[in-house]
């Protein structure tokens, strides 16, 4: 049954963020979060971003801090900085591997991965999934021109879900803003690194049994 399904969303931030600008709305978080806690047992919601170090002001860190506060578990690495071979400063931040790692140490304990990416180089990972016996949804668009979610990944995934669709069922209303009252939260330590050993329960919440840890 749909309500019985262990569900985990990840949230490929810079992605979601370019295709809801090219559809021309923003992401009510919350309303996201209640979407699929509707749809099964919400295990984990990943968003992951990559933030640019000694910037004195980050336009994505009032989202960020909102988030970490609000059942979303957030990923974040520096940015680097590099200059390609016109000599222009490029700045790369690419979350691809961290979120293909937390995905493939929790396939055992999910049913249903949600991918909100329409990038193309996920597709090993949603057939490593599959093969694990996790159901794979992507959700993009193909309402552009050109669409913002790769074919290969589309035509890979179990479902597809349209952006566009979702509109009125996680888009945030004119004037909306997430609301982060200063001060309201205390300071909460973020869990980084490798996942030892028992780590499972501490990076993601969930209690591990004797027999699901390897010697």
């Amino acid at each position: 049954m749909a309500g019985q399904q262990r569900i985990a969303l990840f949230i490929d931030g810079a992605n979601l963020y370019a295709t809801t600008k090219t559809l021309g709305f923003d992401i009510d978080y919350k309303k996201l979060l209640k979407e699929f806690q509707s749809r099964g047992t919400l295990v984990r919601a990943f968003y992951y971003t990559a933030l640019v170090e000694d910037q004195e002001y980050s336009s994505i860190r009032p989202l960020i801090d909102w988030l970490d506060y609000n059942g979303y578990r957030v990923v974040t690495k520096p940015t680097k900085e590099f200059v390609d071979s016109a000599g222009r400063r490029k700045v790369k931040g690419n979350m691809d591997i961290e979120l293909a790692i937390d995905a493939l140490e929790l396939a055992p304990y999910i049913d249903h991965m949600v991918l909100f990416s329409g990038d193309g180089d996920f597709r090993s990972l949603v057939e490593a999934m599959q093969r694990r016996g996790v159901r794979v949804s992507v959700v993009s668009t193909v309402t552009t021109q050109p669409p913002m979610v790769a074919d290969e990944l589309r035509r890979q995934a179990d479902e597809f879900l349209d952006l566009s669709q979702l509109v009125s069922k996680i888009g945030r209303e004119q004037g909306e803003r997430p609301a982060r009252v200063p001060g309201e939260f205390g300071e909460r330590p973020r869990t980084q690194g490798p996942v030892s050993p028992g780590g499972l329960e501490r990076r993601y919440g969930i209690r591990q049994n004797d027999d699901d840890i390897e010697g």
